[in-house]
């Protein structure tokens, strides 16, 4: 793999710059808080993702090159891998994952997987180096080959790590020793005392004959809580009925106050047919002229009045027959006045009787007029009595229709009242019914509705339930004085059950460790006989090649950790070396794994590793540098020029770049 060019548009203190790679060695040249280090992450950054997570800094890699002015934090990195296909990673680093094209400009970062954690994992998918991998063993910067006489013990330790375990930090012995030190701790043995899986097996112990004791209450409680369940389930039952009926005659209440006020209604229509029946029977006697409702409080007038009324045609008849008389007494006294004229001779006697003819005439046209005026007053007054009774009649025949229509109303509103309260009823029935059905069997919901004496069913449920509720007190009591015995017993069952899970655990821990150890151990003389060999010849070669042939060989030791062989065939402990050699060793043991890394030629990252070098060792580098990573990319960071004047002396191609 190789890296083509890069473009930071804004990453740290670097914005709008382009930078391109040569295929193998490129020097980064730049003065100290030039960017080398910004340079250096936002490569690793862009192939892997920036962390906001600080761990264990004082900033995380986002927080410290989150650019210091403007909003856009992005770049883009080309790359070719072995395979001669090119990517294009475009990162915006506020973004967890990135935009990925391939050569012809094709958006891909679909084809590869997504971690939650750490976003898109094309990086790795291709090249199957992760990023701690990368960086512990692709980029090799200066603290890691900068060491003081006190500090080459523990880098001598991290190579014979190495060698042996093929980690830096992972020592088998020690980590034996760790186990067994841990497995003694934690878990202990049979023959151990105080340790935790005995102690844990003494309490199981223990708790189990305390359980043993008590265990005999248990069936007691479970026949409490059967019993107590089974009332608790029939008093539910038994006050599901007792709402439901208790419902249904709040219903049948409300249903008797609203007949009620039907019935009231229908007897104030009843009382209305009486009015109109007395109303009536008052117009039947006005007209009979059985009572003058005119003069009610004159009872000597009514009466009067009525002798009038009764004997107008009686006093007309005697009139007539008077009237008869009269003319016949005239008639009478014509003759004899016509047989007086011609029989008396007396003419005063003569012209005195005739004046008996107009006297008879006057005094019968005074009576005449008498009795009709007599007449006229009484059909007068009987006119007046007509048309107040006539008056009184309409009124009371208006009262009449204004009864009747009231009644028509009534009997409208009883009609709608009636038909709206079965309604009402049967809806209420049903609404009680359908809240009933999944607490009650729908027989008894059936039968309860057609009771027709409620309250003695009501009151037989409610005894029932009086006497279940007194039983299921007497339960809880009972159930009371055995709790306090099964709750030390639920407590034992719970320490019992956490002591189990605590053995269980210790064996599974036990196991784990004796799975680890064996699986170290396997791992281990694999590696001694297979990998360690291996890289003990490429590291004794290498380091050879550095030291120009003063150290050849390279054994590793379980007691020493690395023997180096001398010039006179002697070997010697590593840490008897000079600090510049232990690093020139290490330098050696990154630089021979490389090829172990990956299918891939990953590129060599060099952060200031030769800033302590001398010129003749810095030459033998760059020299091996040269021929035996010819077919990796090498990136060196300086801030000398050292390096590009050894490498123009020896006359190797390489690229410059300046910061």
């Amino acid at each position: 793999m190789q890296i083509k060019n890069i473009k930071i548009n804004n990453y740290g203190k670097i914005k709008n710059k382009e930078i391109l790679f040569s295929d193998n060695i490129n020097v980064i040249y730049g003065e100290n808080e030039s960017g080398k280090s910004t340079l250096l992450h936002f490569v690793l950054n862009s192939l892997y993702g920036i962390s906001k997570n600080k761990k264990g800094k004082e900033y995380s890699d986002f927080e410290r090159y989150k650019p210091w002015s403007g909003d856009d934090f992005s770049g883009k990195i080309t790359y070719e891998l072995d395979n001669n296909k090119k990517y294009e990673i475009f990162r915006d680093f506020k973004k967890k994952n990135p935009k990925i094209f391939n050569e012809n400009m094709e958006d891909i970062s679909k084809e590869f997987s997504i971690d939650k954690t750490k976003g898109n994992q094309f990086f790795y998918e291709q090249t199957k180096v992760d990023e701690d991998l990368f960086l512990s063993t692709l980029v090799v910067n200066q603290q890691e080959v900068k060491l003081h006489k006190q500090e080459q013990n523990v880098l001598i330790q991290k190579i014979a790590n190495l060698v042996g375990t093929g980690e830096d930090n992972v020592s088998y012995k020690r980590a034996m020793d760790r186990l067994n030190r841990r497995q003694l701790d934690e878990v202990g043995t049979l023959k151990s005392r105080e340790k935790p899986i005995n102690v844990v097996q003494r309490e199981i112990e223990n708790l189990e004959n305390e359980k043993f004791e008590i265990e005999k209450y248990v069936d007691i409680k479970y026949e409490i809580e059967e019993k107590r369940n089974k009332l608790q389930n029939d008093i539910n039952e038994l006050e599901n009925e007792n709402n439901f009926l208790q419902e249904i005659k709040l219903l049948n209440e409300n249903e008797k106050i609203e007949k009620e006020k039907i019935k009231l209604k229908e007897n104030l229509k009843k009382e209305n047919i009486g009015k109109i029946n007395l109303i009536k029977n008052k117009i039947n006697k006005i007209k009979n002229n059985e009572k003058n409702i005119f003069e009610e409080n004159n009872f000597e007038k009514k009466e009067k009045n009525k002798n009038k009324i009764k004997n107008i045609q009686k006093i007309k008849t005697e009139k007539n027959k008077l009237n008869k008389k009269l003319i016949l007494i005239f008639f009478i006294l014509i003759i004899i006045n016509i047989l007086q004229f011609i029989f008396i001779k007396n003419n005063i006697f003569k012209y005195i009787f005739l004046l008996t003819v107009p006297t008879f005439l006057i005094f019968w046209i005074i009576f005449i007029k008498k009795k009709n005026k007599l007449i006229k007053n009484i059909k007068k007054n009987n006119k007046i009595i007509e048309e107040k009774i006539n008056l009184e009649i309409n009124n009371l025949n208006n009262e009449i229709n204004l009864i009747e229509k009231n009644n028509t109303e009534l009997e409208n509103e009883i009609n709608t009242l009636k038909n709206n309260l079965n309604l009402k009823i049967n809806l209420e029935k049903e609404k009680i019914k359908n809240k009933y059905l999944n607490k009650l069997e729908k027989n008894k919901i059936n039968y309860f509705l057609n009771l027709e004496n409620i309250n003695y069913e009501k009151e037989k449920i409610q005894n029932e339930l009086n006497n279940k509720k007194i039983e299921l007190h007497s339960l809880e009591l009972d159930k009371k004085n055995i709790e306090p015995k099964l709750e030390n017993l639920s407590n034992l069952e719970e320490k019992l059950v956490d002591n189990k899970n605590k053995m269980l655990t210790l064996k599974k821990l036990n196991s784990s460790m004796e799975l680890v150890k064996e699986v170290l151990t396997n791992s281990y003389e694999k590696m001694k006989k297979s990998v360690t060999p291996k890289f003990t010849q490429e590291l004794s070669n290498t380091i050879s090649k550095i030291t120009n042939g003063k150290y050849a060989n390279i054994i590793p030791n379980d007691e020493q950790g690395l023997l180096v062989e001398l010039d006179n065939g002697n070997y010697e402990p590593a840490s008897k070396l000079s600090v510049g050699t232990i690093d020139q060793l290490y330098l050696s043991l990154r630089l021979s794994m490389v090829e172990e890394l990956s299918e891939e030629n990953m590129p060599i990252i060099l952060d200031e590793v030769f800033a302590y070098y001398d010129d003749e060792r810095l030459k033998n580098v760059l020299i091996f540098l040269n021929e035996k990573c010819k077919n990796h990319q090498i990136l060196i960071f300086s801030c000398t020029n050292r390096e590009k004047e050894i490498l123009e002396e020896l006359k190797l191609k390489f690229n410059i770049i300046n910061l």
